[in-house]
């Protein structure tokens, strides 16, 4: 069984989802795996190829247009991160009796697994907590411990898509240790959150990015 679909939770398998940028993922399938000796691994190259020049680019623009750069950038994986979790989402359904741990939870295993291609150990901690251990991420070889910051970006976007949907999708997020940064495991923590204000996730990413301005300004790599 593929790893993105085995929870030992119950309600875990009546959590439907869509796959994200369906089309591909379907062509890729049927028409490349199932038929050519095409090596899947060279996505992950590929990808990383992707995953650096983006980071280039944030970088960049920092430093030749300062916040406005770094804004612009922002938005634009923002709402990349947006419409990922509205394609997930779209037309999704859950037990009604899911609680909010399970709901946060389910939608991070979706997004760590699948859009982040990356192995988890996900743990619900309570009715209202849940956290996860990324084991292995494609990027953990090639980013620094700052790079992490642009998959904030994307992540933001995916937490308003998921709030569009239901009320139970609304929680704080934080991550307490990372593998860039020499931890074994990158470990988050989410939890219930209160609406109507800036969340952790939120709230951390704006020291993430002052501070980066100011590398941008130093020079500083």
């Amino acid at each position: 069984m593929a790893h993105w679909e085995h929870r030992p939770e119950p309600k875990w398998k009546d959590f439907k989802f869509n796959q994200p940028y369906a089309k591909g993922l379907q062509r890729l399938k049927e028409e490349v795996l199932a038929k050519t000796d095409f090596d899947p691994a060279t996505l992950w190259q590929w990808g990383t190829m992707q995953a650096m020049a983006l980071i280039g680019v944030l970088k960049e623009c920092e430093r030749r247009f300062g916040e406005e750069g770094q804004q612009a950038v922002y938005e634009v994986l923002r709402k990349t991160g947006l419409d990922i979790g509205r394609q997930i989402l779209q037309g999704a359904s859950w037990p009604e009796d899911v609680t909010p741990a399970e709901m946060i939870s389910f939608y991070a295993t979706v997004i760590n697994r699948i859009v982040y291609a990356s192995l988890e150990a996900p743990s619900i901690d309570g009715p209202d907590q849940a956290s996860f251990d990324i084991l292995w991420c494609p990027h953990q070889d090639h980013y620094g411990a700052f790079d992490c910051r642009v998959q904030r970006y994307f992540v933001q976007g995916m937490i308003e898509a998921a709030q569009e949907l239901a009320e139970s999708f609304g929680f704080q997020v934080r991550f307490d240790t990372t593998i860039p940064a020499g931890a074994p495991t990158c470990h988050f923590t989410m939890w219930k959150a209160d609406r109507g204000k800036d969340t952790a996730w939120e709230t951390y990413t704006k020291l993430l990015d002052a501070k980066a301005l100011e590398r941008a300004r130093s020079g500083t790599e």
